[in-house]
């Protein structure tokens, strides 16, 4: 079993004290953790594994609200991009490669030729949009962490979701190698992008039971 610890501040400087406590840093690993070593890891469907620089930081399964939304969100994506035809696909939870390490996003729309082999990654430059759904344990870093670490990975597009006060859907595309703010789709309203491919959205439905 992985033992882990709770980073000092000066570790997590990017997270809050509520994050950290859903947060865990494995230490059971002799010198620098590599992208090589994370994947190596035996599946563990109760924790996301990332690699964050040098360390890997895991998280918990994400909560009902968060799989619900989740789910629909992806097969409102996958329909869009087979209505568009769109050589894409679309996967939730999925090994990410970085120049930085390796992130696991709640939704990746990733060109197909990326996913022809049952491999367990894609490659950051074959992704064309990721999406992270805003948990209360994951604030700060899916608002400000990941989306620093998209853009330098060149990723085209990045959709935030919030849930609170009510859902709602932010859209960045990126330009000049940082992320601009496209659109928002609030709950109640249908809103019409155009990429990565054509999708039309209202998110109140996304997480209600």
């Amino acid at each position: 079993m992985l033992a882990t610890y709770r980073p000092s501040r000066s570790h997590r400087d990017c997270r809050s004290d509520e994050e950290v406590k859903g947060m865990s840093v494995a230490i059971d690993h002799t010198g620098p953790w590599t992208v090589a070593d994370v994947l190596a890891l035996p599946e563990d469907r109760a924790t996301r594994y990332e690699l964050l620089g040098e360390s890997l930081v895991m998280s918990p399964a994400p909560g009902i609200r968060h799989q619900r939304a989740s789910f629909r969100l992806h097969a409102a994506l996958d329909t869009a991009a087979r209505a568009a035809e769109a050589p894409v696909e679309v996967l939730e939870a999925i090994n990410v490669i970085l120049p930085s390490g390796l992130v696991v996003p709640d939704l990746v729309v990733t060109d197909a030729g990326a996913t022809a082999e049952d491999g367990v990654s894609v490659e950051a430059d074959a992704v064309r949009l990721v999406v992270e759904l805003v948990s209360p344990g994951n604030r700060t870093v899916d608002r400000k962490f990941k989306p620093m670490l998209y853009a330098e990975a060149a990723i085209p597009h990045f959709w935030r979701l919030e849930f609170d006060p009510a859902p709602m859907l932010v859209v960045y595309e990126l330009t000049g190698g940082r992320y601009t703010e496209r659109a928002t789709a609030p709950a109640g309203t249908t809103t019409h992008l155009d990429a990565p491919f054509p999708f039309a959205i209202d998110p109140a439905d996304l997480p209600r039971q």
